[in-house]
């Protein structure tokens, strides 16, 4: 151990503190992992190896809406959901799924779920991942800032679209936690709305468009370039599926994988849903389901939005690409096994050409992935005891927008330099 200066960012002291020059494992290649990566090979002269089964983002980093959606501090799990949900999943045309062969399994996660669905829970939950998302925009320019990644992210407006002022206005709720968090939005209605974004359907009447947010044009492209920017910073990314870790004294000295073993001094957790089975092989029991989401790609779209945008009535999100229109939305509870289903991605198209009449394409382009969505709807960034386990994984909806930032807090975790963010709310401890 020794003394270092080392960058000196926003809530963290730029000098003072033991600088870690140990072996660290990152396990997960996503925005989480390598975002990690990256701040701990800035804050430290670590040795840090990322190890995932698949190249870096190629999981659900790659298959998002996109957004880097800072006001998106509401939960899912908003006062009345328990009374709506039994006509959500009964109405074909709302984008909520189950695949019932699942339930039983999924039943009692769903419990404590929707045990959060009241107004002090919610308000608990949105004041939680306000210093998570708050500052999306600037989290991800300070990841980037030098690097080629830079290319990727594109600041925008991200606007919600309604079919009238009064759908607006039945959305107060939500609105009123954004706007105890500082988040308030510009409304167009008429002509200024068709001025803002021509391409919409003459349905939508309102459009309540929040500035100082973003976007990132491929966001599978953008993790595989931060990726090589970490490699050039000295780090090593290995392919290969963690199984188990290797404890002495209850502190972690290793990781064996299926293609060996790996000793390390600390770990790093961002393996999403599947962090589950190997936070059980350390004493937790985590509630967190993996919440199955698509996205279809129209290839070559023209007649889409020229900004990513909420189409309410369809619950989706659209964003212009680099590859094309990206539609993403639908959320289906079906386990990590099964195949995709026909239903949510017919539904999603059917919206999507609702809401842009216009849109043509070269070629369809359909995706499945898995949302990993804790009982509480709060990541789990912390230590775990005093394992030298750290996790960072578990962000439901706002992974990509999230990641940089959770990166850099584990970041500061490991190298003994913290911030002066509480954590308290995300410790992985609360399931002890």
């Amino acid at each position: 151990m020794k003394k270092q200066r080392h960058l000196c960012v926003d809530g963290w002291a730029e000098d003072g503190g033991d600088i870690i020059t140990e072996r660290v494992i990152i396990a997960g290649a996503g925005i989480v992992g390598v975002s990690t990566g990256i701040w701990l090979k800035r804050f430290s002269d670590a040795q840090v190896t990322i190890i995932d089964r698949g190249e870096p983002g190629e999981g659900t980093s790659h298959g998002n809406a996109g957004v880097l959606a800072s006001c998106s501090i509401a939960p899912v799990t908003a006062p009345g959901l328990l009374r709506k949900a039994p006509g959500m999943l009964m109405n074909p045309e709302f984008p909520l799924f189950m695949r019932w062969s699942y339930f039983p399994k999924l039943l009692p996660w769903l419990l404590k779920y929707m045990g959060h669905a009241n107004d002090t829970e919610t308000r608990r939950i949105a004041s939680g991942l306000v210093p998570i998302v708050g500052d999306s925009v600037d989290q991800h320019k300070a990841l980037v800032v030098g690097t080629d990644a830079a290319a990727w992210v594109t600041e925008s407006d991200y606007c919600f679209a309604y079919k009238s002022r009064a759908a607006f206005e039945a959305d107060h709720y939500t609105w009123s936690l954004r706007k105890d968090a500082g988040f308030e939005p510009t409304l167009y209605e008429g002509d200024a709305l068709r001025d803002y974004e021509p391409n919409v359907s003459s349905d939508i009447g309102l459009f309540a468009a929040m500035s100082d947010h973003g976007f990132i044009r491929d966001p599978g492209g953008y993790v595989k370039a931060l990726a090589e920017e970490f490699k050039a910073l000295g780090g090593v990314i290995l392919k290969a599926e963690i199984r188990d870790f290797e404890m002495t004294d209850n502190r972690v000295t290793a990781v064996t994988t299926d293609q060996g073993r790996h000793s390390c001094d600390r770990a790093v957790l961002a393996t999403g849903v599947w962090s589950k089975p190997l936070m059980k092989k350390l004493g937790l029991s985590i509630p967190i389901e993996a919440e199955r989401g698509y996205h279809i790609i129209f290839k070559d779209a023209e007649g889409g939005p020229t900004r990513p945008m909420m189409i309410a009535s369809g619950k989706f999100v659209a964003t212009p690409m680099q590859a094309g229109l990206r539609c993403a939305g639908v959320v289906e509870f079906g386990g990590l096994d099964a195949g995709p289903s026909k239903a949510p991605l017919a539904l999603l198209r059917k919206q999507a050409k609702i809401a842009f009449p216009n849109l043509v394409c070269s070629e369809e382009i359909e995706w499945l992935g898995h949302r990993p969505a804790t009982s509480d709807s709060l990541p789990l960034i912390g230590e775990v005891g005093a394992t030298g386990v750290f996790t960072a994984f578990g962000h439901h909806h706002i992974g990509l927008t999230g990641g940089p930032k959770t990166g850099r807090l584990v970041a500061g975790l490991v190298a003994n330099k913290p911030s002066n963010t509480d954590l308290g709310p995300y410790s992985p401890m609360r399931f002890a």
